[in-house]
């Protein structure tokens, strides 16, 4: 039987955050009561598009530029928080985060994955996707200053070590499962990277 799930709302006697300047970046939401690990402390709202669409409204945006509302839901749909969106757009990025963004049929919450104290910055990892045709600089473009000790310097999923090699049919197969795989997340990654789009997190 598959597991049963339910979303801890907060209580709804008093506001859970507000929205004011951060010093990592721009705006930033921040508590203003404790939140206790689990709770489901918002969803992410906004127009829901098609990456198509996604595409075409940003595609004079400065490449330079890695200030996003856009979050993918899956490989057809994307949520412009920049239109119609919430409170949850604010949320910045966090290498060592005290949130975490879950998708329950095909919507998008923010978790608390601890307790969050009074004055504490709500943050959780944007995962954006790395791309073979990224600039050069694309670390720079996408640095990172959340100021955690175990900052990795880039709100970009961290680079992948490479594995040694396997000899004769065994790194013939592994080549041929390495580009299944990557042939069917093509679309939805090269797509999140033009925008710089956030992914999701767990599914439930």
């Amino acid at each position: 039987m598959p597991k049963k799930v339910v979303i801890k709302k907060p209580n709804s006697r008093r506001p859970l955050f507000e929205v004011r300047h951060s010093a990592i970046h721009g705006y930033g939401v921040f508590a203003l009561r404790r939140i206790r690990k689990g709770t489901t402390v918002t969803e992410y709202l906004g127009d829901r598009v098609s990456h198509e669409e996604a595409d075409a409204r940003y595609e004079n945006k400065d490449p330079n530029d890695n200030h996003t509302f856009l979050f993918t839901v899956d490989s057809k749909t994307v949520i412009d928080g920049g239109v119609g969106g919430n409170d949850a757009r604010y949320i910045n990025h966090g290498c060592d985060p005290n949130c975490e963004s879950t998708t329950l049929k095909k919507r998008i919450f923010v978790e608390a994955i601890r307790t969050i104290q009074p004055g504490e910055e709500l943050a959780y990892d944007y995962q954006i996707e790395r791309d073979p045709e990224d600039p050069p600089n694309v670390d720079e473009i996408f640095a990172c200053r959340c100021g955690a000790a175990k900052c990795r310097g880039s709100m970009l999923v961290a680079p992948k070590k490479p594995r040694k090699k396997a000899a004769g049919k065994t790194a013939a197969r592994a080549a041929k499962r390495v580009a299944k795989k990557a042939k069917k997340k093509q679309r939805v990654r090269a797509a999140d990277r033009r925008a710089g789009r956030k992914r999701g997190g767990s599914a439930r």
